[in-house]
């Protein structure tokens, strides 16, 4: 049986929904099916880029390739769940976010114009219209479940999956460093954390993802200027090996992502028996973080995490962090039963 997954990638940028399309491909392989990531590069600006991007996964045919047969077509980021396909499931990680939750957010643009706020109207619209089309439609948290119901009235089923290498995440210690992975952007928040650790000096920051980008030059120059160049280390790119290590020794995690879809962070350092700092509005962690249960859930500002930093210790982490392996076991990440539900009988 051929299976496609159908994704997008914005050039030069890869992340959490990359891994996600590679796991899935590499899961369903290991269950014998014929799978491969069908992929179209994605710009959003200006924004009737977003409207031709529609236009153009419309004409094409992903019915078969090679005059053979694609079975099944897994649709996972817009806009490539409006490919024509007979048998089409949707794991849908978030639609144009910038005309749903950012809409009207310091993160959004659409917003700002005449011709953006029409694109959202459109967009609006053909979501309704086209997502329904699925033969059965899922998301990846109750979050992306949520806003699909609230914005176009489209109902969908959450379907957790386990991050890479969480058979292999674990604890070993809880040294003095604040693990902060993920793509140094302002949507991550990662400038909070910073200053909050000034005032908190037995305390390090590793910082580990992306860290060429816009946001992350301004993160350096605020490292140099609040003097903090000793105790923040910003390490980019690292190995698998080494972000084990990391997760695996780290005091605690930082997710301070403003409306994160799902966010393999929260689940990585659970599965490595870390408690996670998050906020109030970072939405996908919400699902799993639960406040001084295993984690931190407070106001998306530096004085609520400098509260948090400086009451934390070693003998406050572990049981917080084992709370939260506990909830990984208790939820049951199973691929077999996410191919289950995905496969056509």
């Amino acid at each position: 049986m051929k299976v496609g997954i159908a994704t997008v990638q914005v050039p030069f940028m890869s992340g959490g929904a990359e891994i996600h399309a590679r796991l899935l491909k590499e899961q369903l392989v290991l269950r014998g099916f014929e799978a491969d990531i069908i992929t179209l590069p994605f710009s959003w600006d200006p924004p009737q880029n977003l409207l031709d991007h529609i236009q153009a996964v419309e004409l094409l045919d992903l019915t078969a390739v090679n005059g053979q047969k694609i079975d099944q077509l897994i649709t996972m980021k817009f806009p490539m769940y409006f490919a024509h396909h007979p048998n089409k499931v949707g794991w849908i990680l978030h639609q144009h976010r910038h005309a749903y939750e950012l809409y009207d957010s310091p993160m959004g643009y659409l917003h700002l114009s005449d011709e953006g706020r029409s694109v959202v109207q459109r967009l609006h619209y053909l979501d309704s219209l086209r997502l329904p089309e699925h033969q059965r439609l899922f998301t990846n948290s109750k979050t992306v479940a949520n806003r699909l119901w609230r914005y176009n009235h489209v109902h969908a089923e959450a379907l957790y999956h386990p991050p890479e290498d969480y058979e292999r995440l674990h604890c070993e210690r809880y040294d003095p460093y604040i693990l902060v992975p993920g793509r140094l952007e302002e949507i991550k928040r990662q400038l909070l954390i910073l200053e909050a650790l000034v005032d908190v000096p037995r305390l390090e920051l590793v910082v580990i993802g992306q860290v060429n980008t816009p946001y992350g030059r301004v993160f350096e120059d605020r490292v140099r200027v609040l003097g903090l160049q000793s105790r923040v280390h910003i390490k980019g790119f690292v190995s698998r090996e080494e972000k084990i290590t990391l997760y695996a020794n780290a005091l605690a995690v930082y997710n301070g992502a403003f409306e994160e879809d799902y966010g393999y962070v929260t689940l990585e350092a659970f599965f490595s028996s870390k408690p996670v700092i998050t906020h109030t509005d970072s939405g996908g962690p919400l699902e799993f973080v639960v406040n001084e249960q295993n984690g931190f859930v407070v106001a998306p500002s530096p004085d609520a995490i400098r509260t948090v930093l400086t009451s934390l210790s070693v003998n406050s982490a572990r049981p917080l962090g084992e709370a939260g392996r506990q909830l990984m076991s208790n939820l049951n990440l199973n691929w077999d039963f996410i191919i289950d539900s995905l496969i056509s009988p």
